[in-house]
């Protein structure tokens, strides 16, 4: 019997296209990582990773996991890490630690939801006015997401939606927040 012809392999090169990375540690644990989530769609040119409470959620804590985070795994120049919390309760001197924080690289960031994250969520159906507390917050987002209980359905978030809450929000940031965003 003759020898079999061997085949030859040969696979295509390419480059896979390099999504940008923002690593996110935040201070609650279920509705900003649903959140954030949307930008985690595969036809996009950006990567969230969102760093899981472990430990508290006190803006101390926040830092620490993102240290820990950065203290093991490296960013590429492109990536950001970013820090995201509530005004809530806390401190300007704890929250000052993390803007100190911020400024240590160009490629880190703190984020600052006054009074709550959820006010961010409002700005996607209104325009926020008159919403000095967390209780009015909660209950002008309950008009627009009935039953609302830290749980969101992402799919009923719209790329213009989106887009409107950036607006809303550079509209109330006036004058602009030269410190914390």
């Amino acid at each position: 019997m003759p020898p079999k012809k061997r085949r030859r392999f040969v696979r295509p090169l390419g480059k896979r296209r390099y999504r940008k990375m923002f690593v996110l540690a935040t201070e609650g644990s279920k509705t900003e990582s649903q959140y954030f989530a949307i930008f985690n769609d595969q036809n996009l040119v950006v990567h969230i990773k969102f760093l899981k409470e472990k430990g508290g959620s006190a803006p101390p804590q926040v830092l620490e996991r993102m240290r820990n985070y950065l203290d093991s795994e490296d960013l590429e120049n492109s990536d950001e890490a970013w820090l995201v919390v509530d005004k809530d309760q806390w401190t300007d001197y704890q929250l000052s630690q993390l803007h100190e924080w911020a400024q240590e690289a160009d490629n880190y960031g703190f984020a600052l939801s006054n009074p709550k994250f959820e006010f961010w969520l409002l700005l996607h159906f209104e325009d926020g006015r008159g919403v000095s507390n967390s209780r009015t917050c909660s209950q002008r987002l309950e008009r627009h997401i009935p039953g609302y209980d830290k749980d969101i359905n992402v799919r009923k978030i719209s790329e213009d939606m989106i887009k409107k809450a950036i607006e809303r929000a550079k509209k109330r940031d006036t004058p602009a927040c030269r410190d914390w965003p």
